[in-house]
């Protein structure tokens, strides 16, 4: 493991809609011991589960077998594919507590209940000596710890009961787990940036001034988006994957 850290998290969400049944996940690598965690909702969105993974993951800190580790101040890496977690976490958060919760055209911030969980475990976590880091791995490329958990939560949304272990690192089936070195993570992103180019879109999803809509083609979202201040737009290789999209643009404040 090349980056310097004594505590690996990884997280992952899912829905089945948005709304829709969902599931998340969590991996936390320390101290020689491995520990995943998932659940589920009935009814919830892909932007929720992402929160809900990082907030128990963090929560979990707390417990054994990461407790001592915790306790001496140690270096905690958070990887997780959601611009939105990262951003929110980041950057938006500090706005919107200055805001009074609400973002920048006044609406109140969607899951402030969650953001609140992660801002408060988080602040405690580096007031009391540790390092928090957060760090983005793109999506379905290869990266051990983002596929487990991918395959996790959507297991969880589909409404089955994956088997999660806990237990020594040296027994765990996915030995190269903690592989999130500079050069792996770039070729991932690399080759994520490269299939994604590449694949056929199932749709493309647009928003302007806070207003989503979906598109067939890549001519029918042009003709919305070009030339309009503030568009943005992103090509959708599924139907779970515009989900994410929408949600992705939906958290933007």
């Amino acid at each position: 493991m090349n980056r310097k850290t004594d505590i690996t998290i990884f997280t992952d969400g899912s829905s089945r809609g948005n709304p829709g049944p969902g599931g998340w996940a969590a991996v936390i690598v320390g101290d020689g011991h491995i520990r995943e965690f998932g659940g589920r909702e009935g009814s919830t969105t892909n932007n929720r589960m992402e929160l809900a993974a990082a907030a128990q993951a963090l929560e979990a800190l707390a417990d054994a077998p990461f407790k001592a580790l915790v306790q001496k101040g140690p270096r905690i890496a958070i990887n997780t594919d959601s611009s939105y977690l990262i951003n929110g976490i980041t950057k938006w958060v500090k706005a919107w507590k200055r805001n009074g919760w609400q973002t920048q055209t006044k609406q109140d911030v969607l899951n402030r209940d969650l953001w609140e969980e992660i801002d408060t475990l988080a602040s405690g976590l580096n007031a009391s000596g540790s390092a928090l880091s957060w760090h983005y791995v793109g999506g379905h490329v290869g990266v051990l710890g983002n596929e487990r958990c991918d395959h996790i939560a959507t297991d969880l949304a589909d409404g089955n009961h994956p088997k999660l272990y806990s237990g020594l690192l040296g027994q765990y089936d996915l030995p190269d787990i903690l592989d999130v070195s500079a050069d792996a993570l770039k070729s991932a992103a690399k080759s994520s940036s490269s299939s994604r180019s590449n694949a056929r879109a199932y749709s493309y999803v647009s928003m302007i001034g806070g207003i989503l809509e979906t598109h067939r083609t890549w001519a029918e979202c042009e003709r919305r988006v070009k030339g309009a201040r503030g568009a943005r737009y992103k090509k959708a290789l599924s139907a779970d994957d515009e989900q994410k999209i929408m949600a992705e643009f939906k958290g933007t404040f």
